[in-house]
């Protein structure tokens, strides 16, 4: 009788999670995924953990298929050649096919101070760590929020909510992301629960102290409590493991999310770089690669063609508090247009998002296969790959076929 193929996936967020659900459709198929944590963590309500009304966690047993071998730990090393990954608890794992689905973080701020006295937010423990922090602050000690991108915008208004005095430092403009009417809405909130919001040039932080921020136009603002939430990166694993990636770090794949180095991995999520012209970091993002991911393996299991990337996106959507928010509409092709969905209509659609997401998860986990929104029809992604020059054109009756940039 015929082994089973050792699937192994690396990173259990949204991308992994959907990833590994999805292969558990075949019997002949063992799935390990391999994670830091026994808990799968909801990042996009990390700044509901520093603000205390969630604790952004929710157990593998709700959201992983039964079929899937749960590792917790952390692997430091890709051996492609041997199809081997070394582990931090000094073992190895061996695989057939690999999803590289290791997510994004913190990113290296850069800036004098920062990585000792500001706190970052993009992991669980980052925002574990935070959460005291602020506890034992004087309720009028001032917090300075680094960063304007959705978490940063969220982090302030959840803080302002509780009655602190936050000052929310772009260092450029508000929510880069949003259509100037979606900007709008959103600075409108913020002054309501009263943000200082401090946009434009000049407000570049260019130092970090204990108890204050400097701007590069030369103002020094009192910090009692420093967060950082500007910029992510990604894991080094796969440029120290010797595989192809793009600047940033991510993983280089073609069209179908196959490393351009190996074909028995894959990549999924906000470390994958197809054609390197990744997406947007983003849930939104992640648990459809994960699916195309997992799509793309089981069909080179069957000795078929993988079908390549559909991305189309929605928009952004933005808490503003416990009591507004902020859904930002946007073309397929994740550029915002002027409507957007504000207020508490905009809040009730942010949870129901946030909820969704599990769901999903949840759904695959009890129906391998079920989930489908990875193949909905319109997609951009060939117009951007053209236009990139990462795509070559082929005739009407061509079968499409992609050239990763490098």
């Amino acid at each position: 009788m015929a082994e089973n193929t050792e699937v192994v996936v690396i990173g259990g967020g949204y991308a992994g999670v959907m990833a590994a659900n999805r292969l558990t459709q075949r019997a002949d198929v063992t799935v390990t995924l391999i994670n830091p944590r026994p808990e799968f963590v909801e990042r996009i309500r990390l700044h509901q953990l520093v603000g205390g009304s969630d604790d952004a966690v929710v157990a593998y047993a709700d959201v992983l298929g039964r079929g899937v071998r749960l590792l917790v730990d952390s692997v430091t090393g890709i051996d492609a050649g041997a199809r081997r990954l070394t582990l931090a608890s000094g073992g190895t794992a061996g695989y057939d096919y690999l999803v590289y689905a290791v997510g994004s973080g913190s990113a290296d701020p850069g800036v004098p101070g920062a990585a000792e006295f500001a706190y970052p937010i993009n992991s669980l423990e980052e925002a574990q760590r935070l959460r005291p922090v602020l506890a034992a602050a004087p309720a009028t000690a001032p917090v300075t929020v680094v960063g304007a991108g959705p978490t940063g915008i969220e982090t302030a208004a959840e803080l302002a909510e509780q009655g602190r005095a936050v000052t929310l430092v772009c260092g450029g403009v508000l929510g880069p992301y949003l259509h100037a009417r979606g900007r709008h809405s959103v600075a409108r909130r913020l002054a309501a629960l009263g943000v200082t919001v401090l946009e434009g040039p000049g407000t570049k932080v260019t130092a970090v102290t204990r108890d204050a921020v400097r701007l590069d136009d030369g103002r020094g603002l009192a910090s009692g409590v420093t967060v950082w939430t500007a910029g992510f990166g990604v894991p080094d694993l796969a440029a120290r493991s010797g595989l192809s990636t793009d600047a940033v770090g991510r993983l280089l794949t073609d069209e179908t999310l196959t490393s351009v180095d190996d074909d028995r991995i894959v990549a999924a999520g906000d470390s994958a770089a197809p054609s390197d012209l990744p997406l947007r970091m983003s849930c939104q993002a992640a648990i459809p690669l994960g699916a195309r991911a997992a799509d793309t393996v089981l069909s080179r299991m069957a000795g078929e063609r993988p079908g390549p990337l559909s991305a189309v996106f929605a928009g952004q959507c933005i808490s503003l508090g416990r009591r507004a928010g902020i859904f930002q509409i946007a073309r397929r092709d994740d550029v915002a247009v002027r409507f957007r969905i504000a207020g508490r209509p905009g809040a009730k659609l942010k949870e129901f998002i946030c909820r969704s997401t599990v769901k999903h998860l949840a759904g695959e986990a009890r129906e391998p296969g079920s989930y489908g929104l990875h193949r909905v029809s319109g997609s951009t992604r060939r117009g951007q790959l053209l236009a990139a020059g990462s795509l070559r054109s082929p005739g009407p009756d061509a079968a499409r076929e992609t050239t990763p940039l490098r």
